[in-house]
This record gives C-alpha cells, structure tokens and sequence, in this order.
C-alpha cells in the first residue's frame, strides 16, 4: 500500500501526535489512523473508494485547525 495523502495533527508530543492516512494498492483503498507516533497504535479501515476514504479521513480529522497535510 502506498500513501496517497497523509496528515498529522502539529502535536510532537509522543502520547499526543495523531497521525491520518489515505492508502491504495491502485484497486484497494483505506485510511490508516495512527496515534502516538511511529511506534503507536494504528487502525486500518477499508474503504470501497477514493471518495470513501477522503471522506473518512476528514471524518477522524474532524474540525481542528491544528491538522496539516504532510508532503514528502
């Protein structure tokens, strides 16, 4: 799976740092939310699209404006 669009909420914080992700394989899609970092827990949701993970996405994101979309 390789990551499509990925966001973080600007808490560097270990314990605070929530990390979203929009994944594909190119037929699969999900979005990955990860808490705490690298070494954190994760959750996996398989989407039946691209609009359905976009919309999930924004859904775990929510309202905040401290989220960023992170570029590589």
């Amino acid at each position: 799976m390789r990551v499509e669009e990925h966001w973080w909420n600007g808490d560097t914080s270990r314990r605070g740092r929530r990390d979203v992700y929009i994944r594909t394989d190119g037929q699969r899609w999900d979005v990955q939310v990860r808490i705490g970092g690298e070494s954190g827990r994760s959750k996996v949701q398989e989407c039946p699209g691209r609009t359905s993970a976009v919309i999930l996405a924004g859904a775990w994101r929510g309202n905040h404006p401290a989220w960023r979309e992170v570029t590589d």
